[in-house]
């Protein structure tokens, strides 16, 4: 339990981060679902994009590694291609 007043905010912090973080991360994940999940290459070509918003966006705010974003990207655009 924190015990000064700074560290009371800074739980409350943490808590709003976190589930911040969380809307992100699970917002990105549904996004690349729909996408793998995708029965055909148009309805594939037409998640994409939204993918890759979602996947850059995680990245630019540090809730994934900018380098896992980059191969989450490659993995998508591979799937997308091999639909066609």
């Amino acid at each position: 339990m924190p015990n000064s007043k700074q560290a009371k905010k800074r739980v409350k912090q943490d808590e709003n981060r976190r589930l911040h973080n969380k809307a992100i991360r699970s917002s990105m994940r549904t996004a690349m679902k729909q996408v793998l999940a995708a029965e055909t290459a148009a309805d594939a070509e037409k998640a994409l994009p939204i993918a890759v918003k979602r996947v850059d966006k995680a990245a630019k705010t540090n809730v994934i590694h900018r380098n896992t974003a980059a191969r989450y990207k490659s993995r998508l655009a591979h799937a997308a291609a091999a639909k066609k």
